[in-house]
């Protein structure tokens, strides 16, 4: 074989490899774009659950990204909605849901006992307004219902609503209170409360901020469902603890004996 067939063999060969590298380049270069656009789609598409978890909880109200507390809150934060006399001797705290069919049967068992020992200034009552249905069941329900009686606050009817809440109560997996002129609706049985202060308060969810704010403090408590009830910071109802209207009246006259 002639030097000059050997180099024209030799420079087949090498033009050969050379285009083996540059298709297995190319091939590599492919394979990074197909995993890039990949992991592009993935992001899109979470950055797409993102936004439409975001507009969920903005639809829900315009203006409750604040934590705006209601008139009169107290408590650490503003977390509270008190009713009864301040200085009383002994105070309830509750823990409750609108759409909690427990806080339900605690208000139809309880409710009279309670503002009664509220009106006669032997009990001071702090309500602490969560979203767990919201959570566990999916929906709004929680978190409009609490806003709603937030703005009754605001308007210095909160405890009559309150009690119009739980009277009407939906069943637990409907998600009734999501609807916001069901509750303006339910303001009617309220006397002077469906004014246009009210309506506004609701459907700009004027304190949804500040349920979330006090549904994280609830998830950070502890306590392990709602209705938790408390008095003088001890609770007092459970499975494992049980209550009657009379038993409470007899602890609250005991917390007021020291």
């Amino acid at each position: 074989m002639s030097q000059k067939n050997r180099q024209g063999k030799r420079s087949a060969r090498e033009r050969l490899q050379e285009q083996r590298e540059k298709d297995k380049a190319r091939g590599k270069r492919k394979r990074t774009l197909g995993m890039v656009g990949a992991v592009i789609a993935v992001l899109a598409v979470a950055g797409g659950v993102g936004v439409f978890a975001t507009k969920a909880n903005q639809d829900s109200g315009k203006s409750g990204s604040s934590a705006e507390p209601p008139r009169g809150a107290v408590g650490k934060g503003d977390l509270a909605v008190p009713a009864g006399k301040r200085g009383a001797p002994a105070t309830l705290t509750v823990y409750e849901d609108f759409r909690c069919p427990g806080c339900k049967q605690f208000e139809d068992v309880f409710h009279k006992t309670v503002n009664q020992l509220a009106d006669r200034g032997r009990m001071r009552v702090e309500y602490h307004l969560v979203a767990i249905i919201d959570g566990n069941l999916g929906g709004t329900g929680s978190v409009r219902a609490a806003n709603a009686a937030a703005c009754a606050q605001d308007a210095g009817k909160f405890r009559a609503y309150h009690d119009v809440l739980y009277r009407h109560q939906p069943e637990e997996t409907r998600d009734t209170y999501a609807k916001n002129a069901r509750l303006i609706r339910l303001a009617d049985k309220v006397p002077g409360l469906n004014t246009a202060a009210f309506r506004t308060c609701v459907e700009d969810g004027r304190h949804d901020g500040w349920v979330r704010k006090s549904h994280a403090d609830f998830n950070r408590s502890g306590f392990p469902s709602t209705p938790t009830v408390l008095l003088d910071g001890k609770s007092i109802y459970g499975p494992d603890t049980p209550l009657s209207p009379n038993k409470l009246k007899r602890m609250v006259a005991a917390a007021a004996r020291g």
